[in-house]
């Protein structure tokens, strides 16, 4: 079996990547490959804001990459630097910026390009959408 990172670069609604990424993922998952991490890059940081508001009969993707983290464990990890020029900020970033709200959805966390490299040392395979 294959062990993957997985690189999202594009934004939830903007076009297909994000999408594609999590049927991906989940396919993976379910045919016994291991991921290494998902890494939100560029646009695809945008995934991860709770402010994403999905019609009710649309696909909630943000949902499903937080369900795919609580079933398998998936580490999900948004680029500090692109989230941050996307108006995306989780609470620590928040409180050292001194503002009073965040929107980065748990269990997405904040990295840095570190992760996606040692990411990719680890993995046999990057797939990136």
């Amino acid at each position: 079996m294959s062990k993957f990172i997985i690189q999202v670069n594009g934004a939830a609604y903007a076009s297909s990547a994000s999408y594609n990424a999590y049927r991906f993922a989940k396919a993976a998952l379910e045919s016994g490959h291991e991921i290494e991490r998902v890494f939100f890059y560029q646009d695809g940081v945008l995934n991860t804001s709770t402010l994403n508001s999905p019609a009710s009969d649309e696909f909630d993707l943000t949902k499903a990459w937080v369900s795919l983290n609580k079933k398998y464990s998936v580490q999900l990890v948004n680029c500090v630097s692109a989230a941050l020029r996307r108006g995306i900020l989780s609470q620590n970033e928040a409180k050292e910026n001194q503002l009073d709200h965040w929107n980065m959805e748990e269990p997405f966390e904040m990295g840095g390009l570190g992760e996606l490299v040692t990411g990719i040392e680890a993995a046999d395979r990057v797939v990136s959408f």
